[in-house]
């Protein structure tokens, strides 16, 4: 069975700007006032924060958050950012751009445009040279990048830093794929992980989830699956479903101490 320490959790949602603030929604407290309404991982010098996309800012703020909460050194850590299809709001702007003038199309926003491009962000931000995966499997992408964790840690990895996270999909690429809002979270999985108090086992299964996730965070967001885990860790639940894609499921058993 496949299995993993939870050492650190990150999340940044429209409102809910951290894992403390999703916390306390959870259990019924009010959000302060106030929030930051634009992620900004502390991790990119202000230039690089102001071109990178939300999609970008998003990942890496989460990341970073887990990263701190399990007080392990980003620049040891394998890492895996999942995302549904990649930054659909500059690929939309980017086929706009093509069919009206060609000549015009901003380098910058290509460079954004890439599926891993929050990955390398990540990499360069952190200085980490371990291994960085860019994961894409539909609506199943974050179920897959938990598995993809979880089997690195099973063949030797130590810990292993996950994202999952999607932006907003606009113009005809919304056919696509119908995604509201910003959402991103991260989870710093261990295969020891001796002084975590949680820990998650999985199993593949067929079937659907039962429950929809979650709708008090990021509601239309194509990464709110991953919800139905967060919310299960806030809530000390024993389970989560998580859609793998098609009639499979990922299910994620829990263990709180």
């Amino acid at each position: 069975m496949l299995t993993a320490a939870i050492e650190g959790i990150g999340l940044w949602a429209p409102g809910l700007p951290s894992w403390d603030a999703f916390l306390a929604h959870r259990r019924g407290r009010v959000a302060a006032a106030g929030a930051a309404t634009r992620p900004a991982p502390t991790l990119l010098p202000p230039n690089e924060r102001r071109r990178a996309p939300d999609t970008v800012l998003v990942a890496l703020h989460a990341a970073q958050a887990a990263c701190e909460a399990a007080g392990r050194d980003p620049t040891t850590l394998p890492s895996i950012f999942a995302s549904t299809y990649g930054d659909l709001a500059i690929s939309d702007h980017l086929c706009q751009t093509l069919a009206r003038a060609p000549a015009e199309v901003s380098p910058t926003r290509f460079h954004n445009s890439v599926h891993n491009a929050a990955a390398g962000y990540w990499t360069i931000g952190t200085g980490a040279m371990q291994p960085a995966t860019a994961l894409s499997a539909g609506q199943g992408s974050f179920a897959m990048g938990l598995l993809e964790a979880l089997a690195q840690l099973a063949t030797g990895t130590e810990a292993v830093l996950l994202v999952g996270y999607d932006g907003a999909s606009t113009g005809p690429l919304r056919q696509v794929l119908h995604s509201d809002g910003l959402l991103g979270g991260a989870l710093v999985l261990a295969r020891d992980g001796i002084c975590a108090s949680r820990r998650l086992s999985v199993e593949w299964a067929g079937g659907v989830p039962a429950t929809p996730p979650p709708a008090d965070a990021a509601p239309g967001n194509a990464m709110a699956p991953m919800l139905a885990l967060l919310a299960a860790l806030a809530d000390g639940g024993p389970e989560a479903v998580l859609p793998a894609g098609g009639d499979r499921v990922l299910r994620v058993r829990l263990e709180h101490a």
